[in-house]
């Protein structure tokens, strides 16, 4: 099953929002999700500290970011059809 990571951090609200429409996207497609606060990794709060919320998914090549910013239900849902198949 595909695990669908979102980068996030406290006092979000669009961090929140992104995170709800993952969770409307969990009913529609088959993935694990998991949110990680940047704030406890170093390396995760460099490379992503301007750009929370990010959606990303773990592949075989590693971790693929989806989307940012403002999370497009539309842009996650046809890239994870994608790598479903």
């Amino acid at each position: 099953m595909l695990h669908v990571v979102m980068y996030s951090k406290e006092q979000c609200p669009l961090c929140d929002k992104g995170e709800q429409m993952l969770q409307e996207l969990k009913e529609e497609l088959p993935f694990e999700l998991s949110v990680v606060d940047i704030y406890k990794d170093d390396d995760l709060l460099l490379k992503y500290q301007i750009m929370i919320p990010v959606a990303a998914v773990e592949t075989e090549e590693g971790i693929e970011e989806l989307n940012y910013g403002q999370l497009s239900k539309e842009k996650i849902r046809k890239r994870l059809l994608q790598i479903i198949g």
